[in-house]
């Protein structure tokens, strides 16, 4: 088969996306063949609250995807964000087995091994460990130390790790609907996939992932992802305060503030703002846009990007960021969004939206997918190195020669073991 099916899966605060995608080997391009978001159901702060209506919600959104795409979810990766992810940055060190020096796969997979053994409660589990820097006999700076000589192998990870209940409440809605989890993702890392580019992760920047009920946040310095963490605020607490200023429900709430994203740029400098075409039921029909935006919006804002900068703060790599914020997810269009960020945090400020993808994107091409279509470009990645590890068997196989036939035969089941 030359082409592979990749499906991801967003559970947000706010929404639930699916996504599948079709990754052509003859053009190296990542289609996107079919698509659905449904308002989240059971769902709070990037925690699962009620697994029954979670599960419906989720059922609901991946039977449309995949009457779209045409095609059965069998298996999947998933989104997981929110205030139960936390990050450390670990450091391991092997001996290199070859006798000659060689540093090989194997060694790689090792120190790799080493820099996990980190003390950890039983109610954490690890979902991604990331390698930053390799150091071969003291020489730092290495990327990928396969092939090099060397006697002493030493990688910085960058290790996240996740509530142990939340990631057994999402596999169970997995399991409840046949479909087989292929991973979790940190929603920061799956939204850095399809928004930063190679130059911005280079010099030094900050994923802000702004989800209804939570931000995600990723730091990368040096190419690699080096800091992970959520803050338990989102955009919906932007529609609180809407709801309570102006004393409207929270429906009417969201429609005024996603209205004011699409029409007002920051710039316009209208008194009032003709609210008539909403049809609210509150009977609204006009608002200042002053006691809206500068009087309820602004200050939540500021104080969301205090909350950044407290965090940014917080990581230590405050001065190894030029490129400065890259905003995303479903609050990034706030209005007034980049005029606050530039004046709290005092660094460059672009809204980031979703790349790298073709087929079914006029949807798709919104700040609030940019988790979803990272999911797929993150599993297309990984699903690439898998298929390289498969391509090992007929190696091991041709070198299998009787006389070292029980060292061959250790060999190759261990590319089984993960």
């Amino acid at each position: 088969m030359t082409d592979n099916l990749i499906c991801g899966i967003d559970i947000g605060s706010s929404k639930i996306a699916t996504v599948v995608g079709m990754d052509s080997a003859e053009t190296d391009e990542l289609k996107i063949i079919g698509f659905n978001t449904t308002v989240a159901r059971g769902v709070r702060r990037g925690l699962v609250v009620d697994i029954k209506e979670a599960t419906e919600a989720v059922e609901d959104s991946v039977e449309k995807a995949e009457r779209m795409a045409g095609h059965k979810i069998n298996k999947a990766f998933v989104a997981v964000g929110g205030p139960h992810i936390s990050s450390l940055n670990s450091h391991g060190i092997v001996a290199v087995s070859n006798p000659q020096g060689e540093i090989n796969e194997e060694d790689v997979a090792r120190v790799i091994e080493a820099a996990k053994a980190i003390s950890l409660s039983s109610t954490r589990r690890i979902i991604e460990v990331i390698p930053r820097d390799y150091i071969v006999d003291g020489q730092s700076g290495i990327k990928n130390p396969v092939g090099m000589s060397g006697v002493r192998l030493e990688v910085e990870t960058h290790i996240i790790t996740a509530s142990t209940t939340n990631l057994k409440n999402q596999e169970r809605i997995l399991s409840d609907l046949g479909i087989e989890n292929q991973g979790f993702v940190f929603s920061g890392l799956a939204s850095a996939e399809a928004v930063l580019t190679d130059t911005e992760k280079e010099l030094g920047i900050i994923l802000v992932d702004i989800g209804g009920g939570k931000i995600d946040l990723s730091i990368y310095v040096d190419g690699a992802l080096s800091y992970s963490s959520s803050i338990p605020i989102g955009a919906r607490h932007i529609s609180n305060d809407i709801a309570v200023g102006l004393r409207v429900s929270l429906d009417s709430a969201e429609k005024i503030k996603i209205f004011l994203s699409k029409n007002f740029d920051g710039k316009k400098k209208t008194p009032q703002i003709n609210l008539k075409e909403l049809d609210l039921p509150e009977d609204i029909t006009e608002v200042s846009l002053k006691t809206l935006v500068d009087g309820i919006v602004a200050p939540r804002l500021e104080e969301i990007f205090k909350l950044i900068f407290e965090e940014i703060e917080k990581s230590g790599f405050g001065q190894q960021i030029p490129s400065g914020l890259v905003i995303t997810g479903g609050g990034a269009l706030t209005i007034g969004m980049l005029e606050t960020g530039k004046r709290v945090v005092g660094l460059p400020i672009r809204i980031g939206f979703p790349e790298k993808v073709s087929g079914l994107v006029d949807e798709i091409i919104d700040p609030q997918y940019s988790t979803t279509v990272g999911l797929l470009l993150y599993g297309k990645n990984n699903i690439s190195i898998d298929k390289d590890n498969f391509k090992n068997f007929g190696k091991i196989l041709r070198d299998f020669k009787l006389g070292n036939s029980i060292g061959n035969l250790k060999n190759f089941f261990k590319q089984f073991i993960p």
